[in-house]
């Protein structure tokens, strides 16, 4: 009993856009009414959440116990030494974001040393379509997944260049996926660019995205490939030292 209870909870820490009781069932071959009695249970203890359509995910209670701001603090700590490098390889301020919910989290901000620099804040939450770490981690997600945050996507337009449709979005993410990373091109802020790769854990999921930003005058078209290709090591490395500590 205790084997079936973890197991659901393993794959709902897997999947934090939550999944349906069928897809509970599949993936852990625990007999459906058993599912459906620990997860009742569990939702009227608050340690799984069910919205309203039907999607179980960690709940609150659950995530007070360690998988949310433990490991957060874990990530950002493994991180610092490589993302500091990162800023000084750049010249440009380096951020570390999570997934949470439809947004994007902001964990680590190292503050490039211009004068002229982009800077978000820690804690600060920005949407997922139109920012190059949101879109980054968004390319990366399960298709189902992926498509139940698409769908609940309200697009705003923050510059003439900001993606304002799911149309337009997916084809954003099929070329993300495609190439490695994400670019914001003046989408979020006016003369800022930005470049970001997903995080990866050894199972191909993604953990959390990096990215480099700074002013168009300064990171150029020419720098994206370059920038990008820094931005991948320094993420492998940051998956590694996340294995070697959970191992």
């Amino acid at each position: 009993m205790v084997g079936k209870l973890i197991q659901i909870l393993e794959r709902l820490d897997q999947a934090p856009g939550g999944l349906l009781l069928r897809e509970i069932v599949n993936s852990t071959s625990i007999n459906k009414s058993t599912a459906y009695r620990f997860l009742s249970h569990l939702e009227t203890e608050g340690y799984v959440f069910r919205d309203s359509d039907g999607y179980y995910m960690v709940g609150p209670k659950l995530a007070k116990l360690g998988s949310g701001a433990t490991y957060q603090a874990t990530l950002c700590r493994s991180s610092a030494q490589i993302l500091e490098k990162l800023r000084t390889d750049t010249g440009e301020t380096v951020n570390l974001a999570v997934l949470d919910g439809s947004e994007i989290l902001y964990l680590s901000v190292f503050e490039s040393q211009h004068t002229f620099r982009m800077v978000s804040e820690v804690g600060r939450r920005r949407p997922l379509y139109c920012t190059a770490l949101g879109k980054a981690i968004l390319a990366h997600l399960p298709p189902e997944q992926q498509r139940k945050i698409i769908g609940g996507t309200q697009f705003e337009s923050f510059t003439p260049h900001t993606v304002c449709s799911a149309e337009e979005l997916n084809k954003d993410l099929h070329k993300i996926h495609r190439r490695g990373y994400a670019l914001d091109d003046e989408e979020t802020v006016a003369g800022a660019r930005c470049i970001a790769v997903a995080i990866l854990n050894q199972d191909r999921k993604v953990i959390g995205g990096i990215s480099v930003s700074g002013p168009v005058v300064r990171v150029t078209k020419r720098q994206i490939a370059e920038f990008a290709a820094l931005l991948r090591a320094a993420a492998d490395e940051i998956a590694r030292r996340l294995k070697v500590l959970s191992e």
